[in-house]
């Protein structure tokens, strides 16, 4: 293979030879920046193509049905017990708004109840969700990046629970259950998703806020993990790393990047998640307890701008390897199995948005095999997916002014 820093070289009119891997020198402009990002892509693509394990299938575009729009960035959606009825389901928009949103278009007013939002960067309203016994209790769950009081620069992952007043469009008991620690001066990688496991446990993924990556491996610190709280937040049995001397308790997985999506497997019940890698190396893995999945020593990324290694490669003993992995980058954000017979051919298989690559990907599995991977083009970013109580596949595309969409059979 040809000498690739050489051709890096080239493409940004300037040599990489030098470059330390970590510590990429600034471009000489926003321009050359952008020819050497999209230079770099290109080149570690070709470099790299033949990681994809599974076979890829174009495939023509979805139909689909506009269902509400005029949403700004929204993040995720829960459909609301009532939905068959009704059509209301709950949307997070990341500025901090949670409005009620019905198959009709209609778009309530902003829920109110909320605490603060630390909306910068890749931070604000992130993920919603029903606790299982919602139609009881009211209660629903959200995760959002809040600053710190004593130094708003510095932020992490936070999940809150409050019940939830429909009539009113109000949230009450408003709670904190869980913060990430520490909270860190970072604008990106928040993680996020929110996941009731069988139990009534609920999983929360947690980026590794970029700067901290190596924090990822450590257990003393919530960054670039996957943790498990009771409902309340506390810890519950069976946790993998509780008491372990220096280990925080809620930790259930460690080696993460940016994890933004995942769900139940519905026949196992096991948590399947998928995250960003950096420069390729997206992962789709399926996260056991005590599971280590590599990140940043393990991965098939490469650094962003110089294109370099990261890390020891792409495997080693002791690291749970992904179920398959894409480079380039897709951008992964929101999944979904398909359990409805709406739609022919597709039961089993699992759903994924991407946000990069403006698809929705379609895996055939095998088990924990993936077989094949179908490409559904939209030409916008996929936030969100989810299937609802009446088969159908819901989308929401994140853009200043966003959709929710339904993919028809």
């Amino acid at each position: 293979m040809r000498d690739v820093r050489t051709l890096w070289g080239r493409a940004c009119g300037a040599t990489v030879t030098a470059m330390l891997p970590t510590s990429p020198p600034p471009p000489r402009s926003a321009r050359l920046g952008r020819r050497c990002r999209w230079a770099g892509a290109l080149l570690f693509s070709a470099a790299l193509g033949g990681l994809a394990a599974a076979a890829e299938i174009p495939t023509e575009p979805l139909r689909t049905t506009v269902v509400a729009e005029g949403l700004e960035r929204p993040w995720s959606l829960a459909f609301l017990p009532d939905f068959e009825k009704t059509g209301r389901m709950l949307v997070t928009e990341r500025p901090g708004r949670l409005r009620v949103v019905s198959t009709a278009g209609r778009v309530s007013a902003p829920v109110s109840g909320l605490p603060p939002v630390a909306a910068r960067g890749q931070g604000g309203l992130l993920d919603v969700a029903l606790h299982p016994r919602f139609t009881e209790n009211r209660l629903v769950y959200w995760s959002y990046a809040e600053a710190a009081a004593a130094d708003p620069r510095t932020n992490s992952t936070a999940v809150a629970r409050g019940r939830l007043d429909l009539d009113a469009l109000a949230l009450t008991e408003v709670q904190v259950i869980f913060r990430q620690q520490p909270k860190v001066a970072s604008t990106a990688h928040f993680g996020g998703r929110l996941v009731f496991d069988r139990d009534g446990l609920l999983f929360v993924t947690l980026g590794d806020r970029y700067d901290r990556r190596d924090d990822a491996r450590t257990l003393d610190n919530h960054h670039g993990k996957i943790v498990r709280i009771t409902d309340e937040g506390g810890v519950p049995p069976g946790n993998p790393f509780a008491g372990r001397r220096g280990a925080l308790p809620e930790i259930w997985s460690i080696g993460h990047r940016n994890v933004q999506g995942a769900a139940l497997h519905p026949a196992s019940g096991e948590l399947w998640a998928h995250e960003h890698g950096p420069q390729g190396g997206d992962e789709l893995n399926r996260v056991r307890a005590g599971a280590d999945h590599g990140w940043p020593l393990i991965t098939y990324g490469r650094e962003y701008v110089t294109g370099l290694s990261i890390g020891e490669g792409s495997e080693r003993a002791g690291v749970t390897p992904p179920l398959t992995h894409w480079v380039p980058s897709i951008g992964p954000s929101g999944m979904a199995f398909v359990t409805s017979a709406r739609y022919p051919g597709w039961r089993g298989q699992l759903l994924v948005g991407a946000l990069r690559a403006e698809q929705l990907l379609r895996l055939e599995l095998d088990g924990t095999r993936v077989m094949r991977e179908h490409r559904h083009r939209f030409g916008q970013r996929i936030r969100d997916v989810r299937e609802g109580p009446d088969g159908a596949i819901y989308l929401l595309t994140d853009e200043s002014a966003g959709r929710l969409l339904r993919v028809e059979p």
